[in-house]
C-alpha cells in the first residue's frame, strides 16, 4: 500500500528540518535533516503506527491519493511523496497453512531450522521476510 506524505520543506544546510505529516493517518508524523531522511523516517513512522492499530485490533486506514491530498490549503507549498508499506509484514496473526514440498526439500529445510535452533514455521518466516 502506498500513503502519500506531505513533506513540509527545510534545508539542506540543517537549519530547518523536513517535517512530514500523514493525512491518512492521524497522529502519524516524522521530520528528517535532509529530504531523503525525511522520507525514510516517515515510511518507519507509518509502519509503527500501523502496527500500532494493528496490534490494537483496528481497521488500517486505506491510503488517499496525493491528487485528493492536495487541494487542502494547510500543505500549500509543501513537498509530496508516497511510501510504500507492505502491511503482511507487519501483522503477527498467525495463519495455519497447507504446503505440498517434495521430500527432499522439506528434509533440507528441517535440516537447517534445527541447525539454526527453530521451528520449520520460524525458520520459514524469518527466511522470507529476509528475501
Amino acid at each position: 500500500m502506498k500513503y502519500p506524505i506531505v513533506i513540509e520543506p527545510g534545508n539542506e544546510k540543517g537549519n530547518t528540518a523536513y517535517g512530514v505529516i500523514v493525512p491518512d493517518l492521524p497522529g502519524c508524523f516524522s521530520a528528517g535533516d535532509t529530504l531523503d531522511e525525511a522520507i525514510d523516517n516517515a515510511k518507519e513512522a507509518i509502519e509503527l503506527w500501523l502496527e500500532t492499530v494493528i496490534d490494537d485490533g483496528g481497521l488500517i486506514p486505506a491510503a488517499s491519493s496525493i491528487s485528493a491530498l492536495q487541494s487542502k490549503s494547510e500543505f500549500s507549498g509543501w513537498i509530496w511523496a508516497a511510501v510504500s508499506v507492505d502491511l503482511s509484514t507487519l501483522s503477527d496473526k498467525a495463519e495455519r497453512v497447507n504446503i505440498t514440498l517434495p521430500a527432499r526439500v522439506l528434509r533440507k529445510i528441517d535440516a537447517a531450522a534445527a541447525a539454526s535452533g527453530e521451528s520449520r514455521s520460524g525458520y520459514l518466516a524469518r527466511r522470507a521476510l529476509m528475501a
